[in-house]
């Protein structure tokens, strides 16, 4: 057993949101997303290999006008590129915290992972609660920061780029609550 936040071996993978709505086409493209999707799935092969767990969380919209992971379309689908093996754990949440209403922390007791890997989109969203979430749950986090994929958000009259907006969030969530690495420290 090790310390290091790019070990495997205490470690559970929870892959947040990366959705077909958020991809071209969809109903909510971010940027950067096959980049980060494919780094994303580099993490879950190397978990694969190790036969460490794997928890796929998919959002469905629950709010009154919601406009996209509207349950029933292929939008709310898990992409392809990150799609489920056989046996590995799929929760359904409506909520941006990934253990908000859902099985998800029985789950990882039931795997004895205290340890998580927490990958996917929205980096400013969903990713950012979840992780916070986890580390107030005792877990230690990491998050390969090339494996997660936000937007452009508005704020104040003002357009914050993605590529800002991901800085300040990673900035942030390493500041207390994770380890921020590359997808390769993870791959091996």
């Amino acid at each position: 057993m090790t310390d290091s936040p790019t070990a495997l071996d205490t470690a559970a993978l929870v892959l947040v949101d990366i959705q077909n709505d958020y991809f071209p086409g969809g109903a909510m493209a971010l940027c950067d997303q096959p980049a980060a999707a494919a780094k994303a799935a580099t993490v879950l092969a190397a978990f694969r290999r190790a036969g460490r767990p794997v928890i796929h969380i998919r959002h469905e919209a629950a709010r009154p006008g919601a406009t996209f992971f509207l349950p029933g379309t292929p939008g709310a689908d898990i992409h392809p590129s990150v799609a489920p093996a056989p046996g590995e754990t799929i929760l359904t949440k409506a909520w941006p915290n990934s253990f908000r209403d859902t099985p998800l922390l029985g789950r990882l007791r039931e795997t004895g992972a205290t340890r998580l890997v927490v990958a996917g989109m929205m980096t400013h969203m969903c990713v950012d609660a979840t992780v916070r979430a986890a580390f107030d749950l005792g877990f230690a986090v990491t998050v390969p920061g090339d494996a997660c994929a936000t937007r452009d958000l508005t704020h104040g009259g003002r357009t914050v780029a993605a590529v800002d907006v991901q800085a300040a969030f990673l900035a942030a969530l390493a500041a207390v609550y994770a380890a921020v690495v590359s997808s390769d420290a993870l791959a091996g």
